[in-house]
């Protein structure tokens, strides 16, 4: 039999299906260590379970999918259920996309192995999370602190208008307001975002120097390639894993990243459309590193004024045949970041029709 599994934040529902597709019991359980031992229970009362279907590996199921595996379980992920499928299982229902995760596995539309989540780049991971919040925090209090001395009066707004960012921050940091006046009580807010600013500052820089540490350990090579900074760097090796081996080759992995062009031929017209979908993060990571190398990189300059227009009508284009391209470079240096490839290879299908 096949499970699927609709995950939540306080419990998960399991439906268990027969190779025949009959629904045979659904179970709920909390998502803790204790809910995932309970559901191997339940499932091994019911007979031998070949593969478990599991919504949000990358978020709610994230514990339940690392759990599944530990115990040698086969896990693959099952995309979120679509509207013309819950209109087929007649509604909306935690048991029902539970059901409909275990059919996907069942009829082989869910066959990704989903990430492991437990080694350096989940690490990198949850550092490269907080050094985006910081950033935005950090640009949130520059443009914050920008539109409060627009509305300065005009002594304090002259001696602030015209510096460059960094004396800007300078400067109001080292306000001292005194009294209870409007521009003292100004002089108290910029001088507390400019400190907020400089917070920011050092927070980030900490972050990018364990990033790099961290990128360093996993992927070397990866740095050392041309406009590959420790951002790009790991949002590529995000978007990939821990167990990069997951992906079947390179192919697979750019259309992760939404970088592999989709056909969209239509009678005697055969062409192939933008792929609007895979990582985000990772189709922009592509798209910086394309535009650092057409800056001052020989072999990409070339390549752009081999292919590009005269009246330049196809740019976008060529860059996106660069970023096809870079995923294709850069794939083999992400799979070298695996410590075992043989354990996070994909599994066989173990249902076949």
């Amino acid at each position: 039999m096949v499970i699927g599994v609709d995950t939540h934040k306080d419990v998960h529902v399991a439906a268990a299906l027969s190779a025949l597709g009959v629904l045979l019991e659904v179970f709920e359980f909390p998502s803790t260590r204790a809910g995932t031992a309970a559901v191997r229970v339940w499932a091994a009362g019911l007979g031998e379970v070949l593969t478990w279907g599991v919504e949000g590996t990358g978020s709610w199921g994230a514990g339940l999918a690392r759990g599944l595996r530990a115990a040698d379980e086969h896990v693959v992920e099952v995309n979120q259920v679509q509207r013309h499928t819950r209109r087929m299982l007649g509604g909306k229902s935690d048991p029902r996309d539970a059901e409909a995760a275990a059919r996907a596995v069942l009829a082989g539309f869910a066959t990704a192995t989903p990430k492991s989540g437990d080694g350096p780049v989940e690490q990198i991971r949850i550092i490269r999370a907080a050094r985006s919040s910081a950033v935005k925090a950090r640009t949130a209090a520059m443009n914050q602190l920008k539109a409060l001395i627009v509305t300065a009066p005009e002594t304090l707004r002259e001696e602030l208008t015209g510096l460059t960012p960094a004396a800007l921050i300078s400067r109001c940091a080292g306000l001292r307001p005194a009294g209870s006046d409007l521009t003292s009580t100004l002089k108290r807010a910029l001088r507390a975002l400019a400190r907020r600013h400089k917070d920011l500052s050092a927070e980030i820089k900490a972050h990018t120097t364990e990033l790099t540490e961290l990128i360093t350990l996993v992927a070397p090579a990866l740095l050392s390639e041309h406009g590959v900074g420790p951002d790009c760097a790991a949002a590529l090796l995000i978007t990939a894993g821990d167990n990069p081996h997951r992906l079947r080759n390179e192919a697979a992995f750019a259309a992760l990243c939404g970088t592999s062009p989709i056909p969209a031929s239509s009678g005697q017209r055969h062409r192939h459309r933008l792929n609007r979908g895979g990582d985000r993060q990772a189709n922009a990571a592509l798209h910086r590193v394309v535009i650092s190398r057409l800056a001052n990189h020989p072999p990409t300059r070339a390549y752009m004024s081999a292919h590009v227009a005269p009246n330049g009508a196809n740019k976008m284009h060529t860059i996106r045949c660069l970023k096809r391209y870079l995923a294709r470079h850069l794939y083999p240096l992400i799979l070298a970041a695996t410590t075992n490839p043989a354990e996070s290879s994909p599994q066989p299908a173990l249902i076949t029709p």
